[in-house]
């Protein structure tokens, strides 16, 4: 009696400790390492625990400014460049990304962006939706991803 009474004891301890204990989860809001991007009213990435969401990326090459010149395979090359950019300013890589939206401003150009999307993602490939709609600044794609940190 005396053992099941201490094991009753141990086992509203344990349980009584495990509920009140709280864990706060830290968000942090990245702003871009890029001088040109910082006072722009997003992040680049939230880092929500050990989670990184980017905002999306088009194709624009940062450096000048402007949309890359080229068509779709070449705005979904910047956009891969960038997004991975991004992931390894902030502990991550594209090998621990999970999830990829892409927004395409014609989806008669899945199949040219998928080319180039493969061969970014070669061996994990991470869960994805597409769908066409109007993008900003008149790219042809935008990518959003949510990735892990090692």
């Amino acid at each position: 009696m005396k053992n099941i009474l201490k094991l009753i004891l141990s086992l509203f301890i344990i349980i009584n400790t495990s509920c009140t204990t709280h864990h706060k989860t830290e968000i942090e809001f990245l702003k871009s390492k890029e001088e040109k991007k910082k006072e722009l009213p997003f992040s680049d990435a939230v880092k929500v625990g050990d989670i990184l969401f980017l905002a999306g990326q088009i194709g624009m090459d940062h450096s000048v400014r402007k949309l890359v010149d080229g068509g779709i395979k070449a705005e979904t090359t910047q956009v891969l460049e960038n997004i991975k950019a991004v992931l390894e300013a902030n502990g991550s890589d594209l090998n621990h990304v999970v999830k990829c939206t892409v927004i395409l401003a014609d989806i008669n150009d899945f199949a040219a962006m998928n080319e180039v999307y493969k061969t970014y993602f070669k061996d994990n490939f991470p869960a994805r939706t597409t769908f066409a709609a109007n993008l900003v600044a008149g790219a042809k794609i935008e990518i959003e991803a949510v990735a892990v940190i090692e």
